[in-house]
């Protein structure tokens, strides 16, 4: 009975070193991809751009937006960002009238609600702006 508490002990502590060694050899290939102009993020959620590494101190100096840097150790750098993919192609608008089943116009008259032309955005923020005195 013993043997067999030493066998699972030993395993145990054999799968707890595999874990620690395979968690140090990601850390050090993504540490390996580190360099000036790469977009990254900090264990504590800062997304930054890399601008300087300091091999000595252990530091990385990131431009968080322009004009703006921290410096934090290497190590709270966790995560390499990838750019987004873009969308290939947008899906197709689908209006909200019947036009799309008949391939006809519905005239503003008939669907009750009138014609208004596009707002250009001063246009908005006057209109905007009007409303909120008339109800004071």
């Amino acid at each position: 009975m013993s043997i067999l508490l030493f066998v699972m002990l030993g395993v145990f502590i054999f799968m707890m070193f595999r874990r620690n060694k395979k968690t140090q050899q990601q850390q050090a290939e993504l540490q390996s991809k580190f360099g000036p102009g790469v977009d990254v993020m900090t264990s504590f959620g800062l997304y930054g751009r890399i601008v300087d590494i300091d091999e000595a101190e252990n530091k990385v100096t990131l431009e968080l937006s322009p004009g703006n840097l921290a410096t934090v150790h290497r190590q709270a750098v966790t995560k390499i960002v990838e750019p987004a993919a873009v969308p290939e192609a947008a899906a197709p608008a689908v209006p909200d009238d019947a036009s799309s089943i008949t391939g006809q116009e519905i005239p503003a008259a008939e669907t009750g609600t009138p014609a208004q032309p596009a707002e250009t955005p001063d246009e908005t923020l006057k209109r905007l702006n009007d409303e909120g005195k008339k109800d004071n």
